[in-house]
């Protein structure tokens, strides 16, 4: 068994249930785990026999780009989407953080987690 980590994608996004979220947005940051066997990927130096880090990261920004009120939600379609697109993936893990949410506290991050 084999991972691969997307970690760190910084995105731009308007998630949230207030209407001012949707209108000023705020800073998300996005890791993908996911397992799978590239052993032939390893051998070969061929990058159709594993997980293209180009893909993953433009499914992210894709899905991140659909606005919704929950995080969970979000989190929730890229998992879909990544299996959708890669069927080699054995386990996958997303978290989805949500920078200086907008609560009634100083509070830094809030982030959610979705492994399958």
């Amino acid at each position: 068994m084999h991972k691969i980590l997307v970690q760190g994608i910084n995105i731009y996004a308007y998630h949230g249930c207030l209407v001012e979220e949707g209108k000023i947005g705020c800073n998300y940051i996005v890791d993908v785990m996911m397992e799978t066997d590239f052993t032939d990927a390893a051998k070969t130096d061929d990058l159709k026999k594993t997980i293209d880090y180009v893909i993953v990261y433009d499914i992210v920004k894709a899905q991140m780009a659909i606005r919704s009120k929950l995080i969970e939600q979000v989190g929730q379609r890229i998992v879909d989407a990544l299996k959708k697109q890669f069927t080699s993936i054995q386990k996958l893990e997303v978290k989805v953080t949500k920078l200086n949410p907008p609560m009634n506290g100083n509070v830094e991050r809030v982030s959610i987690i979705i492994s399958e």
